[in-house]
């Protein structure tokens, strides 16, 4: 009996075979599938750091000066896409990276848009506030603002100004800054608050050795008897009294 031995004829792998085997031979492998984590980490890494530091520079210096609260959530939202894309292998890079740009884009047509027009930039920048005026607090203006007198006294302090009654004009940029107009015979001195919004500040009294029996006196030596109505009121250096109503 003749036995005729019949070579086998190798597989072709097809496609689906090839990547099941691919797969099984990096979950039998942890060390590289560590190194190809790390290698996708790095590329992710790298392309995204130079993709955002050429759109940072496609928007311009001023994403990074003079932010206003559309330009300061723009980098917010900018920084906080990018870093997803980064961290988070699950996520597809080129179609997340193009939503970035088109972000970017329309960034870009906003900032172009509100130098052209004048109703724009207002919509986007707003319009700056005055606060103060020839020594008085405009209260309707600090209300809108969201402010309260320990705020704007905080803020004039900043600019080297401690007394409200030595203000010419006081106004609150777009940026949040506080511009400060001094009177020309504005002087150097520390006063101390004693009526805040309505509020008898009794600690800063007591500092000053004085009473709300000496306050309510002075106060209606000025024709004011209702502390409440009071919106603001400082004791000067040489122990004058400063008073502004709500």
């Amino acid at each position: 009996m003749w036995l005729t031995a019949h070579k086998e004829k190798p597989r072709k792998m097809c496609g689906n075979n090839s990547r099941k085997d691919v797969i099984s031979l990096v979950a039998t492998r942890p060390s590289l599938a560590r190194c190809i984590h790390i290698s996708e980490i790095i590329l992710r890494v790298s392309l995204g750091f130079a993709i955002l530091l050429i759109l940072v520079r496609i928007i311009g210096n001023k994403q990074l000066g003079q932010l206003n609260v559309f330009t300061y959530i723009s980098g917010i939202v900018i920084g906080s896409m990018v870093g997803d894309i980064i961290l988070h292998s699950d996520i597809a890079f080129w179609p997340s990276m193009t939503g970035v740009m088109l972000w970017v884009a329309l960034a870009i047509c906003v900032e172009l848009a509100s130098l052209k027009s004048i109703k724009v930039r207002e919509l986007l920048d707003g319009q700056p506030i005055i606060l103060i005026k020839k020594g008085k607090i405009l209260y309707p203006s600090l209300k809108k603002e969201r402010l309260n007198v320990d705020d704007l006294t905080m803020m004039l302090r900043t600019n080297n100004v401690f007394s409200i009654a030595d203000v010419e004009y006081a106004i609150l940029e777009p940026n949040g800054d506080l511009s400060v107009l001094q009177k020309q015979n504005a002087k150097k001195y520390l006063p101390t608050v004693i009526i805040s919004e309505g509020k008898v500040i009794t600690k800063n009294l007591r500092e000053l050795n004085l009473t709300e029996e000496w306050l309510d006196n002075a106060l209606c030596d000025l024709g004011l008897d209702n502390k409440t109505d009071i919106l603001y009121a400082e004791v000067k250096s040489d122990g004058q009294l400063h008073v502004q109503k709500m």
